[in-house]
């Protein structure tokens, strides 16, 4: 079985398509005539989304958006970046000389590695604090579930290790909750008329929510 599976435009597959990926995404296994098989490790679904052209596509039930670890909006590359990019695939596409930069097991110890990463008492207050002013914003009908608040821990422990440290700082948090929060918001239809984006009711919690003072020692503890 394959371990990362790239879903391209998601939303034109049709509900039943969709809703196959739950338990995969979820349980990380698979039911097939009553026989379910555990799916190998690591396993990481990927999606795209295209958000110009809605004609012909479902939009994904909020239970399975609750899945998705993270939504990153992509945009258009800059203008170097573009340059880049022509370089890159002037005489063959990059993917052709692909090569492996890890092996599984090395990627599986970075995983168990980044859940070690010290989240002070002091920052978990802070992240459900973030996510529980999601459920009363007047301008979210629907708020970020548990799920949102487990990522967004997990995503900070993981960006503080990127950036080399073994203890969750709170302007990790704030780095990461747009991207791991936004999507699992559904907003007030007045707040879509109004054409008010999710990103911007979480820029407005992360401006409201106090961060409490916290000492260094309390961090690294």
């Amino acid at each position: 079985m394959s371990q990362v599976v790239l879903a391209d435009e998601i939303n034109r597959a049709t509900p039943k398509t969709q809703s196959a990926l739950l338990e995969s995404m979820d349980e990380h296994q698979v039911t097939v005539d009553g026989t379910t098989y555990q799916l190998p490790e690591p396993f990481l679904v990927m999606a795209t989304q295209n958000p110009i052209e809605y004609e012909g596509t479902f939009p994904l039930p909020e239970a399975q958006l609750d899945r998705f670890f993270m939504r990153i909006h992509l945009g258009y590359p800059k203008e170097r970046e573009e340059i880049a990019i022509l370089d890159a695939q002037r005489l063959i596409h990059p993917l052709e000389t692909i090569d492996q930069v890890l092996t599984s097991e090395e990627l599986l110890r970075a995983q168990s590695a980044s859940r070690e990463i010290h989240l002070a008492e002091s920052v978990k207050k802070y992240v459900v604090d973030v996510v529980t002013a999601t459920r009363s914003h007047p301008d979210v009908y629907l708020g970020a579930s548990p799920r949102g608040s487990l990522a967004l821990s997990r995503a900070a422990q993981a960006y503080a290790s990127m950036n080399g440290r073994d203890y969750v700082v709170p302007d990790d948090v704030k780095a990461l909750a747009a991207p791991t929060l936004a999507h699992r918001l559904i907003l007030q239809p007045q707040a879509r008329l109004k054409d008010l984006a999710a990103t911007t009711v979480i820029a407005e919690i992360l401006a409201s929510v106090p961060v409490e003072a916290i000492s260094g020692q309390a961090l690294r503890a």
